[in-house]
């Protein structure tokens, strides 16, 4: 295996073992209502948080990408992750799920810019887009283990036994990195990188937010990713589960047909992009559609189970794009503030994927519970607008708000 393989193989590990946290509860939340007696507002904080702690880390780990170096910076916090996977297994209630849930988060706080980090120091120009586009294609394994083999898993042994095994995945991925992983490419020198103080450290930070062009790249980024990854990650489970009333076997496996759906996008993103000669029509195409999947299953009342998974299925294909926004970001900051500027675009997403649940959560419970201790379908559909209507917003401001100089 040559280094840029290992490389490859480790980064995939790692971001995907980040997706598999991201969608581990989809599957076993209605277990996890039951048991632990958790509100939808609960449940939507459960995935919150783990957003919440990836938030809570991006600056400090931004500065620590660009001083420590990826390979320690991972290192040292997906420890952190192998503890909160472990306890999320042991969890009593909301108060000790949502503990376990935000050191997960802290744990995965690095990984995907860590990869953007790494493919940009080991690969240039066109290069460093595919390389990352098959990283975050790669990743969406973590997706599908999430799906139909951690249900079956849940019904083997509960879904306290399969949370645990969460933990044993963590501490292999954790093996891995360290095995695999170099912050430079063996074939050329480490580039000389000049010691910072933390003042210059900070200031460095705050060059970053005056960068002309940020705003609209923020405002789409905040929503592009959120929108499919609370669907996906948390209320397409229970959706399936309380209107198509489809048992965990059922559920994993639309969850896992949602899951191939998204390296299937990114794989083709490469080429569209090529293909059209610009990135941001593709944006605004892939926000438009993924809003209007997200109408259909808000604006579609009675709709079968045939037509909603299609819906959620297209959803997320159409999410494949927030790869070029993340791109369309990285062209905006110089190459000695890649960290800083990687986790800077990545603070909107992790913000609207802590805020989006939440909402959703807010707005599901305010449908009370019918019998069997279900939510009626008007609660999703309602849950499906609001995401929608963010989405829209987002996109109006990745439309209207100023470009910068090409």
């Amino acid at each position: 295996m040559t280094p840029a393989v290992a490389l490859m193989a480790a980064l995939a590990a790692m971001t995907g073992l980040s997706q598999f946290h991201r969608a581990a509860l989809g599957v076993v939340a209605p277990d996890l209502i039951a048991d632990l007696a958790l509100t939808p507002a609960v449940l939507g904080a459960a995935n919150g948080v783990f957003f919440g702690a990836l938030l809570v880390a991006q600056v400090p780990v931004g500065v620590a990408l660009d001083r420590a170096g990826p390979r320690r910076t991972v290192g040292a916090l997906t420890g952190i992750a192998v503890v909160g996977a472990a306890l999320q297994a042991f969890a009593t209630d909301g108060a000790s799920l949502l503990a376990a849930r935000f050191l997960i988060g802290i744990g995965c706080g690095a990984s995907f810019m860590a990869a953007v980090v790494l493919c940009a120091r080991w690969h240039q120009g066109p290069a460093m887009t595919l390389a990352l586009s098959r990283v975050f294609a790669l990743s969406q394994m973590g997706i599908l283990l999430a799906g139909a083999p951690l249900a079956a898993v849940a019904e083997w042994v509960g879904w306290r036994g399969a949370l645990g095994a969460s933990a044993v995945l963590t501490a292999a991925c954790w093996g891995i990195w360290w095995r695999l992983v170099w912050d430079d490419p063996p074939d050329r020198p480490p580039p000389i990188r000049r010691a910072e103080t933390l003042r210059e450290a900070l200031a460095g930070q705050v060059s970053i937010w005056r960068l002309p062009g940020l705003p609209r790249v923020l405002s789409m980024h905040l929503v592009a990713y959120a929108a499919a990854a609370t669907v996906l990650g948390l209320w397409a489970g229970p959706y399936l589960a309380d209107v198509h009333r489809l048992d965990a076997a059922g559920r994993g496996w639309v969850l896992g047909a949602m899951g191939i759906a998204m390296p299937v996008g990114l794989l083709m993103v490469g080429p569209l992009e090529r293909s059209v000669g610009s990135r941001r029509p593709i944006v605004t195409a892939g926000a438009a559609l993924s809003a209007a999947t997200l109408l259909g299953l808000a604006l579609w009342p009675g709709a079968p189970l045939s037509a909603a998974v299609a819906l959620l299925v297209l959803l997320v294909l159409f999410s494949a794009y927030p790869i070029l926004v993340v791109a369309e970001g990285r062209s905006l900051f110089p190459d000695h503030l890649v960290g800083r500027g990687a986790t800077t675009v990545n603070l909107a997403q992790v913000l609207g994927s802590a805020l989006l649940p939440l909402l959703v959560g807010a707005v599901v419970g305010l449908f009370p519970e019918e019998a069997g201790g279900v939510r009626p379908e008007a609660a999703y559909r309602a849950g499906f607008g609001a995401i929608a209507a963010c989405l829209l917003a987002g996109l109006a401001g990745w439309l209207l708000l100023p470009r910068p100089r090409d």
